[in-house]
């Protein structure tokens, strides 16, 4: 059934300073919604509860992407569609363009918001990989000021975060320093986009003389948060690239998941999957090494 209107109260601030006081004012009691593509969903089939709602939608703070010498700031009001047109992001941080170019449909891609997508901590969500390998900071702003945060922290279980009742995330900064690494982003499942993950998994890669220098593995809807494969990078570091690694790294990767069966997926599926999509990936990180 879908929800009564009349139990909701939304309120449009026209500044980001008038919402973090609004927050700091009644911490707990307002639900802040930016583009509402996972908000609206509960609202339509009545599992919202009663709720104050503030707008952050449109915020001129919140919106925009700056690039500087050593990295780039993205608004956490950007939507799928900046991240996907935007020129410097395709080229140096691809795997942030791809994840957004597969998020649902082009109308979800223009309403939908990175920022969103963090504070929303779904373990399947497919930016969350990227940003992990991308070792992204946050930034959090309250009426009590700003302070960066790893975002590697910010997830503390199962769609719940650090983020404090009266914080936002304002923005998201990336280290412009992947210029030279090889990147892989694959999404399994039903469709390519207006479809969660069965699993997803982004990855960096550096070979120098057929030595992994550097390698960042993470994936998603593999556990109860976004999961950076540490064990499997370990394992990797250092080490001459060949079929007897890959294999070893395709068996910790499997260990180091915590999949569940779902509507969507089973767990041995899921492991499965993610143990090939990384020997996938190091297979194509050897290839395009030996080219290189």
């Amino acid at each position: 059934m879908r929800s009564d209107p009349s139990d909701y109260e939304l309120v449009a601030p026209d500044s980001l300073a008038k919402v973090v006081s609004l927050l700091a004012e009644q911490p707990g009691a307002w639900l802040p919604i930016a583009g509402g593509t996972d908000i609206m969903v509960q609202y339509a089939s009545g599992k919202l509860p009663p709720r104050k709602l503030v707008s952050l939608w449109n915020l001129p703070e919140l919106r925009g992407i700056e690039v500087s010498q050593h990295q780039v700031t993205i608004g956490a009001g950007c939507t799928y569609t900046d991240l996907r047109e935007h020129e410097m992001v395709q080229r140096e941080f691809s795997l942030l363009a791809d994840a957004a170019a597969c998020t649902g449909g082009i109308a979800n891609q223009n309403r939908g918001t990175l920022g969103g997508n963090i504070v929303n901590a779904s373990p399947a969500a497919d930016s969350l990989p990227a940003l992990l390998v991308y070792e992204a900071e946050l930034i959090l702003v309250s009426a009590r000021g700003e302070q960066r945060s790893p975002y590697v922290d910010f997830h503390t279980g199962y769609k719940t975060t650090g983020l404090a009742a009266d914080e936002l995330v304002r923005a998201i900064c990336l280290a412009r320093s992947f210029a030279d690494y090889i990147s892989y982003s694959r999404k399994v499942g039903a469709r390519n986009a207006q479809a969660i993950s069965k699993v997803c998994v982004a990855a960096l890669g550096k070979l120098v003389n057929g030595v992994v220098e550097d390698v960042r593995i993470a994936a998603g809807s593999v556990a109860p948060v976004p999961l950076r494969l540490r064990e499997t990078e370990r394992l990797l570091n250092g080490k001459q690239l060949n079929a007897g690694l890959i294999s070893d790294a395709r068996k910790i990767a499997i260990g180091e998941t915590h999949p569940i069966d779902d509507i969507r997926s089973t767990a041995a599926y899921r492991s499965a999957v993610v143990g090939n999509l990384v020997a996938e990936f190091l297979q194509s990180l050897s290839t395009s090494g030996q080219r290189a």
